[in-house]
């Protein structure tokens, strides 16, 4: 099969890889009809990260079940199903409190390359989610966003409490920080601030909700989210990036006793003990528990109530994945998905 190999940074191939096979009883092989470049592919195709030689590549994923192992049991071949980031048996105690990407069997399906025309999903019948029949074509972005960058959003804007009667601020105009506010948005906050600088992002999260846009970073954000809100900061603030400055810039933008919800990727991000102690501010982040919310998302976005496919403004053939990488890379595009 055709699949997404990095070979170092900026080098992006699509190569003949092993086709994919039940290991496992638990084992379910899909074939895929979209996956996509997600901003934390960036880092190791930036450099940021490590790349240890030839590297499958993709965590997103949505498809039709070809084949199943002995054991598994709610998935049938023919479906179409989503699945999460992270696998998971949906059955041990973390999974049941709602952290599947924590689960005690977990397994990463970004090690097992997700930009590809088939899948081997481990764990299938606690990580896949088969929709109520099979989409119109139109759908498959929006559910292929729920894979992560929707589920994503949404864990942020429910980590940081976003609801009625509160003031949510998004700090990151990704794929993410976007779709938190969309989830905002549906959570039912009563103001969303989106910080963006770039005139097509500005426009995208005020169609999923914003009501302020604030183009300002680091202390001078921090300053007009205070300006926005009497002085006091914003009662929920979401961390969409992952950086030292977007961390810093959300904790401070918070009011005493707010909420921060961070699920960008953390690199290199240290917080000072003392401010944090005297900020009063809740932290409640990490890898987006996708699998909690797949149920609700597929439904919202079958009935067709939310369209979190509108992130991605750039669709190519799988065998083009070097020229998506390159577009996310230099800012031209948000979100490019690949079609298989």
């Amino acid at each position: 099969m055709r699949g997404v190999v990095m070979h170092a940074p900026g080098d992006v191939r699509v190569e003949q890889r092993e086709d994919p096979r039940i290991i496992h009883p638990t084992d379910a092989v899909i074939r895929l009809s979209a996956t996509c470049v997600c901003g934390s592919d960036l880092w190791p195709y930036r450099g940021v990260e490590t790349v240890g030689g030839p590297t499958p590549m993709g965590h997103e994923y949505v498809g039709v079940v070809e084949e199943v192992g002995s054991e598994v049991t709610s998935i049938q071949p023919g479906q179409f199903v989503v699945g999460s980031f992270f696998a998971s048996d949906n059955t041990c105690e973390i999974c049941r409190a709602g952290y599947q990407p924590s689960c005690v069997h977990r397994v990463g399906m970004g090690a097992l390359g997700c930009q590809a025309e088939r899948l081997r999903v481990p764990l299938a019948d606690g990580t896949l989610v088969a929709t109520p029949g099979t989409p119109d074509d139109d759908l498959i972005p929006s559910l292929l966003a729920a894979s992560d960058v929707l589920g994503t959003g949404w864990f942020g804007a429910v980590a940081a409490q976003a609801g009625p009667g509160r003031t949510v601020a998004v700090v990151g105009d990704g794929a993410v920080g976007l779709l938190a506010v969309l989830a905002a948005r549906q959570l039912g906050a009563e103001r969303i601030i989106a910080m963006s600088r770039h005139e097509p992002r500005q426009k995208l999260a005020a169609e999923f909700g914003a009501t302020d846009i604030v183009t300002e970073r680091g202390d001078e954000g921090v300053a007009r989210i205070k300006e926005l809100t009497d002085g006091l900061g914003a009662h929920s603030v979401i961390e969409a990036v992952g950086t030292q400055e977007s961390m810093m810039q959300a904790i401070r933008s918070t009011r005493p006793g707010g909420h921060v919800g961070f699920v960008g990727v953390s690199h290199d991000v240290a917080l000072e003990g003392q401010e944090l102690f005297f900020s009063h501010v809740h932290l409640h982040g990490g890898p987006a528990p996708v699998r909690q919310y797949l149920p609700e998302l597929i439904d919202l976005i079958w009935q067709r109530k939310i369209d979190p496919g509108k992130v991605f403004d750039l669709t190519l053939p799988l065998d083009q994945a070097a020229e998506a990488y390159r577009a996310m890379d230099e800012r031209r595009a948000i979100k490019a998905l690949l079609r298989v």
